[in-house]
């Protein structure tokens, strides 16, 4: 693999936000650190998303899609982009442009030394609701992971593809991310990055989706990690 750098985008409903998002990512593979592709990974849409990502990727070379045939979830749609990306380094971003593409080079700065470089988003710009909904879930699950991430849930991520690769992926894992990078004994790095308004589409999340759908999924987080199959080789021959 080449020293570049795939960006993952899941994709549910977004059709208001794709061409301004499609600009931002332009934008930034201009200036990038990386030689940087995009992958999106329409999530079973049910508005123009599908026809609108087709038409982007046609025009653009740095641009490719993948399709599901019904809506999976967010952590489906990680796991087919950690499936299929064959660069060395792997992104992961919103579609809503919450968050500031040019801000993987910030993460960019420091993946050298670590095995995944998360955002922590300073100044959110989301509702009271939300905001606290989203603090109740973190935490929740720094009570039981104890990894120490204080903003999980910012969607801007830079990976080594070798270790996304080795996560085992279950409905909610994305919450998961950097206890499971920690898990397989690697380090992650928390970088502040820009927050913004969504300015259009709807939020796909309430107030199950970020503090008792996330309670749950950190029982099962739980068994597995203490299931979770880890060994050091002393001596081979191989």
């Amino acid at each position: 693999m080449m020293d570049n750098l795939t960006i993952i985008i899941p994709v549910y409903n977004e059709e208001d936000n794709l061409h301004r998002l499609k600009d931002s990512l332009q934008s930034y593979i201009n200036q990038a650190k990386l030689q940087t592709k995009i992958l999106f990974v329409n999530d079973g849409s049910t508005d123009n998303s599908e026809p609108i990502i087709i038409a982007i990727c046609e025009e653009n070379s740095d641009f490719n899609y993948l399709s599901f045939t019904q809506n999976y979830g967010l952590s489906a749609a990680l796991k087919a982009g950690f499936d299929n990306v064959k660069t060395s380094l792997v992104g992961y971003m919103d579609a809503d442009l919450q968050t500031d593409p040019n801000d993987f080079n910030l993460l960019l700065d420091h993946i050298d030394n670590f095995t995944m470089v998360t955002g922590i988003r300073s100044n959110r710009k989301d509702n009271f609701i939300k905001r606290m909904s989203s603090a109740l879930a973190n935490n929740f699950r720094r009570m039981f992971t104890h990894d120490g991430i204080d903003d999980t849930g910012c969607p801007l991520k830079v990976i080594r593809t070798s270790s996304a690769k080795m996560i085992p992926m279950f409905k909610g894992m994305h919450r998961f991310l950097p206890a499971m990078i920690i898990l397989q004994n690697g380090t992650v790095k928390q970088v502040p990055v820009q927050h913004f308004p969504r300015r259009a589409g709807k939020s796909k999340f309430g107030i199950w989706n970020r503090s008792f759908g996330p309670l749950a999924d950190c029982f099962a987080f739980l068994w597995m990690k203490r299931r979770y199959i880890r060994y050091d080789i002393s001596n081979s021959d191989l």
